[in-house]
């Protein structure tokens, strides 16, 4: 019998600072669009999108990328993180 496949994922990591945090680039970026004649935009936010690719079982890389979004990506004292995780369809052979 042939062994089974390794699975693999694609993630995505977003980083947001918290909302009690100040965000000094998102003030940057928003006084400069006002400047630029978009002086609708309000409440502009910086984060990060952070982007990797991950083998194994569905469970096990679920946890793993928990782990790592939270103790290696993000500072949880003063950012939240959310991720996504989809599966990679192998190409047709």
């Amino acid at each position: 019998m042939a062994d089974a496949p390794v699975r693999e994922f694609d993630a995505v990591v977003f980083v947001m600072l918290r909302r009690a945090i100040l965000d000094p680039q998102g003030r940057a970026v928003q006084a400069t669009l006002a400047r630029l004649g978009h002086g609708n935009v309000g409440d502009l936010r910086v984060g990060k999108r952070i982007e990797l690719r991950l083998r194994g079982e569905r469970a096990e890389v679920e946890a793993q990328l928990e782990r790592i979004a939270t103790s290696v990506l993000s500072n949880p004292v003063m950012e939240d993180v959310r991720t996504e995780l989809t599966e990679v369809t192998p190409a047709p052979t």
